[in-house]
């Protein structure tokens, strides 16, 4: 078979089954070795914190891999492949992102030494909220995370002919193993073996189509030439999928609401000996976020090039757009015994890192926010056994939310979605309490109940009623160099192109559908997050929030917090000046409704 013309491809050899078998037992190796390394040490601060002992460099590529999941590994170069390079425009959303969350979130959480994220709600609020910030937490995770353990699963086990139940287990297991064993220095240390893993991958498949091409400058002229390379879309309306302020707006605080109040994510940088490599580890973080989304992207352009004149998809090579991926390694790669179970290795090691991390995560709020509140004399030893247990029953919840998944059809995307829409209200809670002295409980929970219905609505609007593709924007592609084509039913994915529909268009789309319901996804957060805000500092004001008294000053974000890598838990309490804090609410929200609001009605 010719390259990038069509047709199936070959199987896995004997060498990628062990290529990508010695990656899992590597894996679960680390788990075992930090079990046997740290056998003396069983405390619970050790086991969910690393004993806050560890430095910027593994904690940094940790933070990266943790979200870099094997979704991300199929699903990004997929996206280049439809939609073109804008996606990488989320680098500079990921420098925001770091910036934020090192100097407004880690000083506060490292400062008050907290274990879960959501004490913080109890400290600021009350109980009733931490509660209900964990129980979405734990729900959205769960779920999230047999997602994540499903969706690459079913992608390469229909193009490698690997078990797909077989690979399901076999992956919660490994991270039940070295999660329970090892905890949380295990899962860090197991996301930079992974991650070097992740990048090799890329690598691969990049040199390889290079070579294949003729050059990386063969690869770039196709792309320019198939309009893949049109990144920069200044276009202000809300509405389309991705342009440059969806993604540097919309997307920065996305991914300041993973990276700032997710526990994945906190715990991880909590866990550094010193405030100093904590803020280290956010911002070594953006050079490790910046190479796996150039890899991801170039691999995604990579593939453009080789089959700008056969797309698999159209052709009936591949049976799901984030099949096109192993599709091409098997194509290009197959001649070479082992590289594809690198491949294999890389998608896998995103969703090992991703699930491992959902784990241990999982296991410190419920043992902080559920177990402690309620046995309040365990020893040491008591909650060292229920960590290990708690593991063991929140791998196989995710395992079983896979499977679930399995029966979801297109309300997986919906799942994937709820992510998103839960983080927005969540993180706009934390917003109202670290930088409004006059927000109470009953603002906070008002606007966190009315954040989450707004972000529900227009979520799943847009999942019954998906935006058109004068909206998302799909790029051109072509079967005219396939050696065949079959004739398909397209009617599970988005349009690729205006003339094929393959959404196939209700008879009556409400009005909402084609304003409200296209709204693009990425400002799904900073809609919560915005609403939460302003209706909890409404409510607070006519419930009394303004005569409040004994707040604890240690709470809200300060001057010294910013730019400030020696301050410690003793430094002298100076909040933000009401006035600035006001200045800074108001900045957001007239920049936001001059980008967002014209189009919301």
């Amino acid at each position: 078979m010719t390259m990038g013309t069509g047709g199936p491809v070959a199987s896995f050899s004997v060498w990628d089954y062990v290529v990508f078998v010695g990656t899992v037992l590597g894996a679960a190796g680390i788990g075992l070795f930090q079990a046997i390394r740290g056998r003396k040490n069983n405390s619970s601060g050790e086991f969910l914190l690393g004993g806050r002992q560890m430095t910027a460099v593994p904690v940094a590529m940790s933070l990266t891999a943790s979200f870099m999941s094997g979704i991300t590994v199929i699903g990004t170069p997929a996206e280049a492949y439809r939609f073109g390079a804008d996606y990488w425009i989320f680098a500079i959303s990921y420098a925001i992102m770091s910036i934020i969350t090192a100097e407004i979130f880690v000083p506060l959480f490292y400062r008050l030494g907290i274990t879960s994220t959501y004490e913080y709600l109890e400290m600021r609020f009350n109980k009733l909220i931490r509660v209900i910030g964990t129980s979405m937490y734990i729900t959205q995770t769960a779920l999230y995370t047999g997602m994540v353990i499903y969706a690459p699963a079913l992608a390469l086990n229909q193009i490698t002919g690997m078990n797909l139940w077989g690979v399901l287990v076999a992956t919660g297991v490994v991270c039940i193993l070295y999660c329970t064993l090892g905890g949380l220095k295990a899962v860090i240390w197991t996301d930079v073996f992974q991650m070097v893993i992740m990048l090799a991958g890329f690598v691969a498949v990049i040199a390889r189509g290079a070579v294949i091409q003729g050059g990386l400058g063969k690869i770039w002229d196709d792309c320019y030439q198939g309009g893949r390379l049109s990144a920069f879309d200044f276009d202000p309306d809300p509405l389309k999928r991705h342009t440059f302020w969806t993604i540097v707006v919309g997307g920065s605080v996305m991914w300041v609401s993973i990276y700032s109040i997710n526990q994945s994510q906190v715990q991880r940088y909590i866990s550094c000996k010193t405030l100093t490599q904590a803020k280290l580890s956010l911002y070594g973080n953006i050079i490790g976020l910046w190479l796996t989304v150039s890899l991801a992207v170039f691999s995604g352009l990579t593939m453009y090039s080789i089959y700008k004149d056969c797309d698999p998809f159209t052709n009936g090579d591949v049976g799901a757009v984030d099949q096109l991926l192993p599709y091409l390694v098997m194509d290009i790669l197959a001649a070479y015994p082992g590289v594809p179970g690198l491949f294999v290795s890389a998608a896998y090691s995103g969703t090992l890192s991703t699930v491992s991390s959902s784990i241990n995560a999982l296991v410190a709020v419920t043992v902080e926010d559920f177990v402690r509140p309620v046995w309040k004399n365990l020893t040491e030893k008591q909650v060292s056994w229920i960590n290990m247990g708690l593991s063991i029953f929140f791998g196989f919840l995710c395992i079983g939310m896979a499977a679930i998944a399995s029966l979801m059809g297109s309300i997986l995307q919906a799942a994937l979605s709820i992510f998103g829409m839960i983080s927005g209200p969540l993180l706009g809670l934390y917003v109202l309490g670290m930088f409004w002295r006059t927000a109470n409980s009953t603002g906070g929970l008002t606007g966190l109940i009315v954040g989450l219905v707004i972000t529900l609505w227009v979520g799943f609007g847009a999942q019954i009623y998906p935006p058109l593709a004068d909206k998302t924007n799909p790029l051109p592609i072509s079967v005219a160099g396939c050696n065949r084509t079959q004739d398909l039913n397209y009617t599970t994915l988005a349009p690729w192109t205006g003339a094929v529909t393959l959404t196939p268009l209700p008879d009556d789309r409400p009005a909402l559908a084609d304003s409200w319901y296209s709204l693009s996804y990425l400002y799904f957060c900073l809609l919560g997050s915005l609403v939460t805000v302003i209706v909890g500092l409404v409510v607070s004001a006519i419930t009394g929030g303004c005569k409040q008294e004994n707040l604890r000053l240690d709470l809200f974000v300060r001057r010294r917090d910013l730019f400030c890598a020696g301050c410690g838990k003793d430094s002298e309490v100076k909040p933000l000046p009401p006035t600035l804090s006001l200045f800074l609410h108001l900045s957001i929200s007239l920049s936001l409704s001059h980008t967002v609001g014209l189009h919301l009605y």
